[in-house]
């Protein structure tokens, strides 16, 4: 049986002094355990690798809307792939690993079969003393979420079996706190939008919009705002049913948002009420945005069931100003839009105080 004492900070050791891997262990798995991707990096490259004697690591995350591995953060010296497409051919070991789900252990890089990996693709194999690495898929409830490289072991003879079975352990807690990470976003992600239409909803638009205008009484810049309603949509509710409806405000808000910037924010206000926030635009600019906006809707029929649905808007346009408010500059716009239906719809109007 191991003897073990408890040192002046009341840490339990072993009677050489050295702490013993659990309590090594334990501290590092609260670390991993958190929503912070940054502490959990940290972990992987700059104290994983001293446990199981390898001198490099390098975490990728997975995209998994495009396939691509991205490098999060490493501990190489030199340069390495900072993307990795799980679509190249020929598989690496990092994609194979990927597609099975399984820890890939490679005792020497040289022979390895699986793929073969002939030195002339690894452009910086003189910059690694061993042969051996291994590759770690992270997993979430059945889902890769990224990978772990460890390369270069210090001792000869490779990985032992209670360094593997560490690996693997990390690998898995790694893996269930990214999981958690990107889950975490999401639902995040998913409050801030609007179902329907995936632009930001009204909560989020007045927050953005709250913040802009601090930004601007502090350091200058203009702010427009346009607010808009769809035309007749009780009509086409009523005459093709609500799922015809949803698909001609969904579309609207797709058209609105091809007309602005990166930089501007498109929400669907309520209803069939959409709001934008243009930054650093003067009214005139905004003004051809807005006749921009009124053009692609009324110019894009909605079809439904093969039938083509009229759509149109009004608008009402309203600029900040140092004194306003988020609701006094929404009221203004929301001042010029009724102007406008009551002038014809599908057109637009601008606040005048």
């Amino acid at each position: 049986m191991e003897c073990k004492n408890k040192d002046s900070d009341g840490q339990i050791t072993n009677l050489d002094g050295s702490i013993s891997l659990l309590e090594q262990l334990t501290p590092l798995a609260r670390q991993i355990n958190c929503l912070d991707i940054n502490r959990i990096a940290e972990v992987c490259i700059k104290i994983i690798p001293g446990l199981v004697g390898v001198r490099f690591a390098s975490l990728y995350i997975l995209d998994e809307k495009t396939n691509i591995l991205h490098l999060y953060k490493h501990n190489h010296p030199f340069l390495i792939n900072k993307i990795v497409s799980l679509n190249q051919t020929p598989l690496s070991p990092m994609i194979l690993a990927v597609n099975s789900r399984q820890l890939i252990m490679v005792s020497d890089i040289n022979v390895h079969r699986q793929p073969i990996i002939k030195k002339s693709q690894r452009a910086f194999a003189e910059n690694y003393k061993t042969n051996n690495c291994a590759i770690v898929p992270l997993v979430c409830q059945d889902m890769v979420v990224g990978v772990l490289n460890l390369a270069d072991k210090m001792s000869s003879g490779g990985f032992n079996t209670g360094e593997i079975a560490l690996i693997e352990l990390f690998g898995q807690l790694i893996g269930a706190s990214i999981g958690n990470i990107k889950l975490f976003e999401k639902i995040q992600h998913q409050a801030r939008m609007d179902g329907l239409t995936g632009l930001v909803n009204h909560k989020t638009f007045y927050e953005i919009l709250e913040k802009e205008l601090w930004r601007s009484r502090r350091y200058g810049g203009q702010i427009t705002l346009i607010m808009v309603d769809m035309d007749n949509l009780k009509k086409i509710n009523d005459s093709y049913g609500h799922h015809a409806g949803d698909k001609a405000i969904h579309e609207v808000g797709q058209r609105i948002k091809g007309c602005i910037r990166q930089i501007d924010t498109a929400a669907r206000y309520g209803g069939d009420e959409f709001a934008v926030i243009l930054l650093n635009t003067t009214l005139e600019g905004a003004t051809v945005v807005a006749q921009r906006m009124v053009e692609a809707v009324s110019h894009s029929p909605t079809i439904w069931k093969k039938e083509q649905i009229a759509v149109s808007i009004s608008v009402g346009l309203a600029q900040y100003d140092a004194d306003s408010t988020p609701e006094d500059i929404a009221n203004r716009a929301d001042k010029a839009l009724y102007k406008a239906k009551e002038q014809g719809k599908n057109t637009l109007r601008v606040f005048e105080s």
